[in-house]
């Protein structure tokens, strides 16, 4: 019987001293490579202009719903496939270090090991929106299904034709049955547990969610529809992309725009034949690790039909979060959109890392504020609406060490209200360091956000497959917070790692039975 999601979380939980003993030399020899190759396959380069999508960042990531501009008419064109793709996972940054060139890529990812990949399938493409010039861009993409290579900005064309209906049919979902164009996610576990073993299942998560926060902030910013659809027979999908799940799973599909350029809706191909393209090698010796295939196995959906059922039989309200307490409550004061950062997301886009050393001194609460009121809207997945909570299945707790104007301690932030509860007032950035794996970027940060849930809750709720749920939720908020916070020119964050139980027990009684997803950080870059 597979590992399930409660067995894996604990499995996989660290501790001081799990950390302490578990420690091992990493294998610089048989490091995995960090793209997808084809051998064989053909390929189609993207358009020479990539569109910069120029809506202001903070704008681009409060939107908690899946509709763009209702007006729209036109259909998304390859100019539109290209920023979409570039700016969720295309290489963003070189930079030359001791005579060889990094490579940085558009969305945060564990270890910089760029585990995940982002593949296309689409009806028949063709004109764009007016271009920035005034002309029309006549790119067309045919339709087929496709990966992107982002070593090359190119398209590997892995079927011709419309296989539209083999994602509509596997999710039997209406935003897949109605779009142009959908975007995969997968994850290739090895790529990402060469360093980290089993907890790879949480990171495909982690990793994905940061992608897709990019991915939905893109397609809104250029009015197009989008949402994250988490329910769908897995098989068929992995049958589709020509992947085998025990080495690349897909996560999620992502359904861009609206209106299918065929008279009805999920249209397209449901018969699939199988292929099975070939590869190079990642590495020398590619190992498995059956944990993390067994905690995907334990989450699959066999049919588009169990899709739609465990979609539709999700309880009403959040799941697996607390009640708001009784602690002094304190309002935000975000900036309003006139007075709000106005760097373009394409720039905010680039300008993102991962900051490796903070300054110890405070950041804004005005600033502060409008990070969490723009990027801790909801997320638009698996159908929200615009009623729903801005968080279905985890809370944001928040240790903060350094803020103008709010005074040191452990926070609960209930986005609905606008409002910060304090837990415990104090100077807590030793535990802020200790729960972060003893690292001293949670301890310089101005502020450490953990996003926690009571898994059993979520998974009596939702299933196993309510584990990847909590996760991306987590993570795509998290997304888009590393853009609300790189949107500001003097502010940096970052994701770092946990010791799971002790942090739970640091926001005790408040988050008793609840358990970390994610953790944030955001601070002055030094």
């Amino acid at each position: 019987m597979p590992t399930g999601a409660i067995d894996y979380h604990e499995r996989t939980k660290h501790s001081p001293g799990s950390v302490r003993e578990g420690g091992r030399g990493l294998e610089f020899d048989n490091k995995p490579r960090l793209y997808k190759v084809y051998t064989d396959l053909p390929a189609k380069p993207l358009a020479d202009r990539i569109r910069p999508p120029q809506q202001p960042a903070l704008a681009a990531i409060a939107e908690p719903t899946p509709d763009g501009d209702p007006t729209r008419s036109l259909q998304p064109g390859l100019e539109t496939v290209t920023s979409l793709c570039y700016y969720a996972a295309g290489v963003t940054k070189r930079i030359d270090r001791r005579g060889r060139t990094l490579r940085f890529r558009a969305a945060a990812t564990t270890g910089a090991l760029y585990h995940v990949d982002l593949y296309v399938v689409c009806g028949d493409l063709g004109v764009d929106a007016e271009g920035s010039d005034g002309s029309d861009a006549a790119s067309e993409l045919e339709a087929g299904v496709y990966h992107f290579d982002p070593r090359t900005l190119s398209l590997d064309v892995l079927r011709e034709g419309d296989y539209r209906g083999v994602l509509a049919s596997a999710s039997e979902h209406a935003g897949v049955a109605d779009a142009p164009l959908s975007v995969v996610a997968t994850t290739t576990w090895w790529r990402n547990a060469w360093k980290y073993g089993e907890r790879t299942f949480r990171h495909a998560f982690w990793d994905s969610g940061t992608h897709l926060a990019n991915l939905l902030a893109v397609a809104h910013a250029l009015d197009y529809r989008a949402e994250v659809v988490t329910g769908f027979a897995d098989r068929p999908v992995a049958d589709l992309l020509g992947l085998e799940p025990v080495r690349e799973a897909p996560l999620e599909i992502v359904p861009i725009g609206s209106g299918s350029t065929d008279s009805e809706s999920g249209s397209g191909s449901t018969d699939v034949d199988p292929i099975d393209p070939d590869t190079e090698p990642l590495s020398p010796n590619e190992r498995e690790f059956p944990l993390i295939h067994e905690a995907w196995s334990a989450g699959v959906l066999e049919s588009g039909g169990a899709a739609d059922s465990w979609r539709s039989g999700r309880p009403a309200g959040p799941i697996g979060t607390r009640e708001p307490g009784d602690g002094e409550r304190i309002a935000l004061e975000p900036v309003d959109h006139e007075t709000a950062s106005s760097r373009p997301l394409h720039e905010t886009i680039r300008r993102r890392g991962s900051c490796r050393e903070y300054e110890r001194e405070p950041i804004g609460f005005r600033k502060l504020s409008t990070v969490l009121d723009r990027a801790v809207r909801g997320v638009a997945m698996d159908g929200r609406f615009a009623d729903d909570p801005p968080l279905s299945v985890v809370d944001p707790y928040l240790i903060v060490n350094g803020v103008d104007g709010l005074a040191s301690g452990s926070y609960r932030y209930h986005p609905a209200r606008g409002e910060l509860e304090r837990l415990r007032a104090g100077e807590f950035r030793n535990e802020a360091g200790h729960l972060a794996l003893d690292q001293r970027l949670a301890a310089d940060a101005a502020v450490c956000i953990y996003f926690v849930t009571d898994l059993a809750a979520v998974v009596d709720a939702l299933g196993d497959r309510g584990y990847r749920v909590a996760q991306l939720e987590a993570s795509l908020t998290a997304g888009r917070l590393y853009l609300g916070t790189y949107a500001h020119r003097d502010l940096g964050g970052t994701g770092l790692t946990f010791y799971d139980d002790v942090v739970s027990d640091f926001f005790a009684p408040r988050a008793a039975g609840q358990t970390p997803m994610f953790l944030y950080t955001i601070g002055r870059p030094a």
